[in-house]
């Protein structure tokens, strides 16, 4: 057997804060061994790790990797209104005329990530 990914890690600089806002935008939740001092805190959510380590550097440039989220019992434009109120920053906006595309958002310390359409709106513009 190959490899497993068993975590996407997240350098940042206050692991728990980034953490609880990860847990609240995919429903998971923050790791019962992880306090709000720690330098390491896991969210566990459906069909991903995500592990956020405190580091002293900022963030610099454009992330090398991002998450791309489907929401599931929502539209994607409710998705993004719902992130923008955890704290998320709208970025860019990739929607077409047709309903296809998406939205570019940055968390709460300017990770970027983007929210798709769900599998009802893509089934619709087909």
């Amino acid at each position: 057997m190959t490899s497993l990914v068993r975590h996407v890690t997240f350098d940042c600089a206050d692991a728990y804060r980034l953490a609880t806002f990860w847990a609240e935008a995919l429903g998971g939740t923050v790791s019962k061994e992880d306090e709000p001092d720690d330098p390491e805190v896991l969210v566990e959510a459906e069909g991903i790790g995500l592990l956020f380590i405190q580091v002293p550097e900022g963030k610099a440039v454009k992330n090398r990797i991002h998450l791309d989220l489907q929401p599931q019992d929502r539209t994607r434009d409710e998705e993004a209104d719902r992130l923008v109120a955890l704290g998320a920053t709208l970025l860019a906006d990739h929607r077409l005329p047709d309903g296809r595309g998406w939205l570019t958002l940055a968390d709460i310390e300017g990770n970027e990530f983007c929210v798709e359409r769900s599998a009802a709106e893509r089934a619709r513009t087909q």
